[in-house]
């Protein structure tokens, strides 16, 4: 095994059983994730620890390029060396019921459902007696006020997160934050700042470009810090600092709650670091993290008032193409809010900065598409109305989300959704519950699988 392993070209996970060796099963992996969960007398193999919640709470990760000998409640690892290694198993906290669908129709309700519990245990992680104790994540005040630029890394859902974190930090902490593709961001020859931060973002942990680029910052010398939901996973093991998002085991192939938690973490270090740089008072300080506190009852109430959403997914569930516009944090929103709908109901949608509209992309309107406005951030609110209404002009039919108050928008809008109100800074943790829901409800009138949407996986661990 070992002179194959060191052979083969690739990533891989194997599991080989030999005929000479019966009630054994070898396994070897490089770069692709791969856990062992070891019961009494049995042992299991899998990618991720939700697949084995059910039979064992102990698991083995195995290291890249080992392999290991598995037995009926056993596990021995070894190197490529043949040597073997001591390792500890690891208990995942994780409780059962939370890979169960708990009475809903689907995971990814569930889970929209899990996010202010998500959100509340993820602040809570880092904010103790009014104030937020980076002490666990592992990163001082000196470190923060060394850093002159932030890079954020991540794929998918993750990179949106980024996106929205990337206003807040700049409008709050007053630092240079630049949002990278990991699968991009691998291979750019761009010059990095050696005192920088690279945050890389994942819910897995094992996303593999993510990996890449993590491994490649690592190599210039430049401070890794992982916001992450898998303990033990292997950006986790690798980030010189962890944030792990408390968000629990999230099932569904489309991300809710981990994003949500990833926000969260995102909203805590934009506080703290103003905070450390001088960019904002003890006053201001104690304002934000009390206004981060109210977010989880604020998510509650907006799913408490889901229904009118259902109706009008049902009306809109033969659409063919949907625009999401708008401004600013507006904007990182959208391209979240577009994705959802894009991969649980194959409807095709783009996200657009509202002003980019008139740049082409109006061409596309005809009657009765539909154009779906985010409009939280009052300084951009006219601009954004005004792009809307030039779409309306040319057939398309408007949605707009705002915050209460605002009911003005309903002369402009055929359908309006109203969210409440939080610190502008945070309001993309409030707007993107209606787009979860919206793109939930449509998949469901669709009939489709909502949980397993075709051509996707869970975990990205290929490039």
């Amino acid at each position: 095994i070992a002179k194959t392993m060191v052979r083969i070209r690739g990533s891989y996970a194997l599991e080989l059983m030999f005929r000479d060796y019966p009630g054994e099963i070898w396994v070897a992996r490089k770069d692709s994730p791969m856990i062992i969960g070891i019961a009494d007398g049995e042992t299991y193999v899998a990618s991720d620890v939700p697949a084995i919640l059910k039979y064992t709470r102990n698991v083995y990760y195995i290291g890249n390029l080992e392999f290991a000998k598995l037995t009926p409640g056993e596990a021995h690892f070894y190197n490529l060396d043949g040597d073997e290694i001591e390792k500890q198993t690891t208990e995942i906290k994780w409780d059962a019921e939370a890979a169960e669908k708990a009475g809903f129709e689907h995971f990814m309700m569930k889970e929209i459902h899990e996010q202010p519990k998500a959100v509340q245990d993820t602040l809570n992680s880092v904010i103790k007696d009014g104030r937020i104790d980076f002490e666990a994540v592992g990163i001082t005040e000196d470190e923060i006020k060394g850093f002159e630029q932030i890079y954020i890394v991540a794929c998918g859902s993750a990179w949106h997160v980024g996106m929205a974190a990337q206003y807040v930090l700049e409008d709050m902490a007053d630092i240079s934050v630049r949002v990278e593709l990991a699968s991009e961001f691998r291979y750019r020859k761009m010059s990095l700042n050696p005192k920088a931060l690279m945050i890389v973002v994942s819910q897995s942990g094992e996303t593999a470009d993510t990996l890449a680029a993590l491994r490649l910052a690592k190599e210039k010398g430049i401070t890794t810090m992982a916001i992450v939901n898998v303990v033990g996973s292997s950006i986790a093991r690798e980030a010189d600092k962890v944030f792990y998002t408390l968000a629990g085991p999230e099932i569904s192939v489309a991300t809710t709650k981990a994003y949500s938690a990833q926000l969260a973490a995102m909203y805590c270090l934009a506080v703290q670091f103003s905070k450390v740089r001088g960019k904002i008072t003890e006053e201001q300080c104690g304002y934000y993290i009390a206004e981060l506190l109210t977010i989880p009852e604020k998510i509650q109430k907006i799913l408490e008032d889901k229904e009118r959403l259902q109706w009008f997914a049902a009306k809109y569930a033969n659409a063919s193409d949907v625009f999401f516009v708008g401004r600013g944090i507006d904007y990182a929103v959208c391209l979240e809010g577009s994705l959802k709908l894009k991969e649980i109901s194959y409807i095709h949608s783009e996200a657009y900065a509202a002003g980019e509209l008139k740049h082409g992309t109006i061409s596309l309107i005809e009657q009765g598409t539909l154009v779906i406005g985010v409009l939280t951030q009052n300084e951009l609110y006219e601009k954004t109305i005004s792009n809307m209404l030039e779409c309306k002009s040319r057939g398309a039919y408007l949605m707009g989300m705002t915050t209460y108050g605002n009911y003005e928008i309903e002369d402009q809008v055929n359908f309006a959704v109203y969210v409440p109100k939080v610190d502008e800074h945070f309001m993309a943790s409030l707007a993107v519950i209606p787009l979860q829901l919206l793109g939930y409800y449509v998949s469901v009138a669709k009939g489709l699988d909502v949980d397993k949407p075709r051509n996707l996986a869970k975990s990205v661990t290929v490039e």
